[in-house]
């Protein structure tokens, strides 16, 4: 056994300990995070505004800090990349995280001094937790590559600012360093097809062990080593032994990466965001991600349905139930106060604490009522999928309106690996999956109210293609699974087979 492997099996077990006794406190951390959060919060202009020293239990947080997005948040933030300090946290911040908002055009979410180690540690413990349960160190002896944007950083303000995965980069230990792939020049490339053929030259002839990134984007490199080598993925790195990924649900990517690696393999899924690493896969024998409940963020969770309205059920950890899908709103040392990250999760254990993310609040069709979100559209067509013996490479919903001549129709656009031979057979299968899994809608075809859904197939690399046109091939972008209006759809209407 290699030195680093042999010095991470200690570490992962201690680490591992924590992680199980955390998971019984989770409550009680969570109330000691609030007390400690708003502690700090006094001194800052945003305590000030929201009467913080009148803050003494859950219940007044509640009624002192209403739940905003971005956009109400925008007047601290300017405020932050003006340099002015004590804004949303102590001082100032030590990066922005620059991201895309589907709303708010380009988004700047503040990283403190104190919330770096939640997404260095949260990474960390993830990996150390795997080796703990199954045993696996020697990957930590071989090249690991993540899949992520540039590490180039700007400044605004005097803070520096870029991609959170480019932040990230900065922070990698030491000890890791020499693992690491790809190159810090190659990182560097904005063009993703091009920074991908340099990753591929740097990695092919690798003894690589890990991989780490968004699933559609792991594909395209999977895509890239298999047509230089001829090889499937596992073949050509015979000791690769662990995929990590987050950002989007594996599950309509999972069937077609593991046909290119060829081999079964364990992975490991995460849930970071640019406003915190929220959850991690803590174990491969259960389904669910571990919340993260003491690491500098404070959880709260509106029933999604509400996340609109005036007042909405706020919940802490204590009150959530199984099967609820929750929106996520989220208090951080970052300086973040009751912030709405957009994301829908459902727990699937209380004891512990564990979920799986459902969606976006904002990716849901309900043009006619039926609000069908992320989770049942996924589940509709990859049960399908999998019964056909079929791959799908990506995938986005539609609702058709004003179809002439016609009652309206969910229309979903799919790029196939292998298509199926009778294509509006195998809509209706997932269409009858789509009714069982959402009563509204099975009302509505029922009622007369929508037809059946139809399938648009989508041409090879069509989806690709239109992310390149619209430059945002690679890094953290992805394709979103629905939308309540026509502006995608249209567009990819030009990439129809």
């Amino acid at each position: 056994m290699k030195l680093k492997s042999l010095l991470a099996k200690p570490f992962a077990s201690i680490v591992a300990n924590k992680i199980r006794k955390e998971m019984q406190r989770a409550v009680e951390d969570q109330e000691a995070i609030l007390e400690e959060l708003i502690k700090t919060g006094r001194k800052t202009e945003f305590g000030k505004d929201h009467h913080f020293d009148n803050i003494h239990s859950y219940n007044d947080f509640k009624q002192a800090v209403p739940i905003r997005d971005y956009e109400q948040f925008k007047p601290y933030i300017n405020k932050i990349k003006e340099g002015k300090q004590n804004v949303l946290w102590k001082g100032l911040p030590i990066y922005l995280a620059k991201t895309s908002g589907t709303t708010s055009g380009v988004k700047y979410i503040p990283i403190t001094k104190d919330s770096i180690s939640n997404h260095m540690d949260t990474a960390r413990n993830a990996l150390l937790n795997y080796m703990s349960e199954t045993g696996h160190t020697d990957f930590a002896n071989g090249k690991l590559i993540f899949l992520s944007g540039s590490p180039v950083l700007e400044r605004v303000g005097g803070i520096p600012y870029g991609r959170l995965s480019g932040i990230v980069n900065h922070h990698i230990p030491r000890y890791l360093r020499t693992n690491q792939l790809p190159s810090y020049e190659t990182n560097c490339i904005e063009d993703w097809e091009t920074k991908l053929d340099k990753i591929v030259d740097e990695t092919i002839d690798q003894d690589m062990t890990l991989i780490s990134g968004i699933p559609p984007w792991m594909q395209m490199y999977f895509d890239r080593l298999i047509e230089r080598s001829d090889k499937p993925v596992g073949e050509l790195f015979k000791n690769l032994n662990v995929l990590v990924y987050g950002g989007v649900n594996f599950e309509p990517y999972r069937a077609k990466l593991l046909a290119s690696i060829g081999r079964p393999i364990n992975t490991v899924e995460t849930f970071p965001a640019s406003e915190g690493f929220f959850a991690f896969q803590d174990t491969q024998e259960h389904k669910g991600l571990l919340l993260n409940t003491n690491s500098g963020i404070f959880y709260e969770f509106i029933p999604a349905q509400e996340i609109f309205d005036e007042n909405p059920t706020r919940l802490s950890l204590r009150d959530v139930e199984v099967g609820v899908n929750y929106a996520l709103v989220v208090s951080t040392n970052a300086g973040l106060w009751s912030y709405n990250i957009g994301d829908t999760v459902k727990f699937v254990s209380v004891n512990p604490y564990r979920l799986v993310v459902t969606g976006r609040i904002k990716h849901f069709i309900s043009a006619f009522g039926e609000h069908v979100i992320g989770e049942e559209v996924e589940y509709s067509l990859m049960k399908t999928a999998r019964e056909e013996g079929l791959q799908i490479t990506e995938f986005t919903v539609a609702p058709m309106v004003n179809a002439p001549g016609e009652l309206p129709f969910h229309e979903w656009f799919v790029e196939f690996e292998n298509p199926p031979a009778d294509l509006d057979a195998f809509a209706k299968k997932v269409d009858e999956n789509l009714q069982q899994k959402n009563i509204y809608y099975n009302d509505l075809l029922s009622g007369n109210i929508l037809q059946p859904l139809k399938i648009r197939q989508v041409r090879k690399h069509g989806f690709i293609d239109y992310m390149k046109s619209v430059g945002k091939l690679g890094g953290q972008n992805k394709v979103p699974r629905l939308s309540n209006d026509r502006a995608l759809a249209d567009e990819l209407a030009n990439y129809l087979l």
